[in-house]
């Protein structure tokens, strides 16, 4: 990965999008269903694209809706629609769309009461609330309209079912193809009226969640400790909770950037040099990370959210910017030991290109480890049911249980695992960062690192489909091979391309979804000149493989 030569610096006036000219092509500029990267695709967390590239337009969101509207009522589902939007420009145009076609059908559409944006959360939380008293009549759903920590062209659109969670590939799938014959029609069957914010009905989202924290996180003790807490809502949909968290429970935490601008000029620059609200990079974080490098850093905990606060970044005054899978392992260790009111057999959900700290941990703790596929939709019947209390993936993106183990949320929740970090410090008079420390003194301090290599586009759909089979290696960076995997022990779903294993590291491959490269995730116990060699040989690991296969 080349860095940029300005990443981690201030966005310039040149780095900014023109968001009238954005607007105005979301409204004018129609797709070509034809075109393949023109239609609708959802990928782990919706439809994504940008209306400058006719990939994100009026049309899509009018035909994605309607689509919506009929997945829902084939499922049964005519209970309230819960509908949130983040800061993005595209967000509130394709909000308006959404709240149109579904208000023109008759879906009973419910708005934020302060006519504020809507995190993620907040709106799994609304559809788990509003489900918990009822059986399968009337059930909620929601849309949030997100891009989540893309740039600010981008544009995104996602279904919640009634779950909570992200949907799954079978509902993706169907409201996918059934948006794109309504493209091809012309929108001939797309069902549209002028809607009034007015008429729809209204949720206190903020409200709603905010008074129910405690029941998830000890909040008395973060106060009684006296954290000082700096949350940077990076210009998102939590600008307005921080504010209200902090007087609601009396925490002594400061909004340190309160700026919402839809062009997101106060961000630093990510590692290519764009503008991305992503709370787990070094370089869009370096604002806040600065702030906590002061001598004395102003405050024990600094966080951030991505812009639908389905993210956290954990920043302290002795480690810095925490990686996201460090503060996994932390979490994990920390909150199964302080919940005795979750089930004895809750058991941790990963992702399988996580680290494998979390194995270890979890077999210290004596807890089932239930590994998973990419895309936090895995972890959702688990979170529901109780059977995992917590779920995580290495992209900064968690969820867990209320602390009498019923769910809280079953979508990421950037504000919680934020919170977690002073309850955390609070808990036990140790920053996430120093925990993390004392974790690699036990288990060893893993590299990890993620890494792309060029592939063709025969080359990718055939290691998506790899039979663990295909593999001959018997032996990884000197060490023997204990696993080949194409499908995930926690739950025999495939994982979409291949992991392999050894008592000192492991690699695993996934093709892209969007470039003609496959990623290879690795780690090592054995240090960076192990990881290196670990990702030189899974290329020759994957080539065999690919050309076993018939590939």
């Amino acid at each position: 990965m080349t860095v940029h030569e300005r990443a981690g610096t201030p966005a310039r006036p040149e780095d900014l999008v023109d968001v009238d000219a954005l607007l105005a092509a979301y409204a004018a500029t129609h797709p070509d269903p034809s075109v393949d990267v023109q239609r609708v695709a959802f990928g782990t967390s919706g439809h994504r694209g940008s209306a400058f590239t006719a990939t994100f337009n009026d049309d899509h969101i009018a035909a994605t809706s309607q689509a919506i509207v009929e997945y829902r009522a084939a499922q049964g589902t005519d209970g309230p629609l819960f509908l949130g939007r983040d800061s993005h420009a595209l967000s509130e145009p394709a909000w308006r769309t959404a709240a149109e076609v579904f208000a023109a059908n008759g879906v009973d559409v419910v708005v934020d009461s302060r006519d504020g944006l809507t995190p993620t959360p907040a709106i799994s939380h609304a559809i788990l609330v509003t489900n918990a008293g009822r059986d399968v009549r009337h059930l909620a759903d929601g849309v949030v309209v997100t891009p989540s920590h893309n740039p600010p062209a981008d544009g995104g659109f996602k279904y919640n079912p009634p779950d909570g969670g992200p949907a799954g590939t079978e509902a993706t799938s169907w409201i996918a193809d059934r948006a794109n014959q309504l493209l091809e029609s012309g929108l001939s069957e797309v069902r549209r009226a002028r809607f009034d914010a007015a008429a729809a009905h209204r949720y206190d989202y903020l409200g709603t969640y905010v008074d129910q924290l405690d029941q998830v996180l000890d909040m008395a003790a973060v106060r009684d400790a006296g954290v000082t807490i700096g949350a940077d809502p990076l210009g998102g949909a939590s600008v307005d909770y921080w504010g209200v968290i902090a007087q609601r429970w009396g925490l002594d935490l400061t909004v340190v950037n309160p700026d919402v601008d839809p062009a997101f000029g106060f961000m630093t620059l990510d590692w290519d040099g764009k503008i991305r609200m992503d709370c787990s990079s070094p370089y869009a974080m370096a604002s806040l990370r600065a702030r906590m490098e002061a001598d004395p850093a102003p405050f024990t905990i600094a966080t951030g959210n991505d812009a639908d606060a389905d993210r956290h970044g954990i920043v302290t005054a002795d480690g810095g910017l925490m990686n996201p899978n460090h503060y996994l392992a932390v979490a994990i260790g920390y909150l199964f030991a302080h919940r005795p009111g979750w089930p004895a057999a809750a058991g941790i959900g990963k992702t399988a290109v996580s680290s494998s700290m979390i194995d270890r941990v979890a077999g210290d703790l004596g807890r089932r480890l239930v590994e998973v596929p990419v895309g936090f939709k895995w972890f959702v019947p688990g979170l529901r049911s109780g059977e995992i209390g917590f779920g995580g993936e290495e992209s900064a993106g968690a969820s867990f249980l209320r602390r009498d183990g019923s769910p809280w949320s079953t979508d990421k929740d950037g504000l919680l695992l934020a919170l977690l970090a002073s309850e955390i410090t609070a808990v036990t008079g140790s920053t996430p960062s120093e925990h993390y420390a004392r974790l690699t003194e036990r288990f060893g301090a893993p590299a990890y690192a993620r890494t792309d290599v060029a592939c063709s586009r025969e080359d990718k759909a055939a290691l998506s489909k790899l039979d663990a089979d295909a593999v001959t290696a018997t032996e990884l960076a000197g060490d023997a091979i204990t696993a080949k995997l194409t499908r995930a022990p926690g739950n025999d779903a495939a994982i979409g391309g291949l992991k392999v294993v050894t008592d000192a590291g492991w690699f695993a491959a996934r093709p892209s979804g969007t470039e003609d490269v496959y990623k290879v995730y690795a780690e090592s116990f054995r240090g960076p000149e192990h990881l290196t060699r670990v990702q030189d040989e899974a290329r020759g690991v994957v080539a065999a493989a690919l050309e076993g296969s018939g590939a």
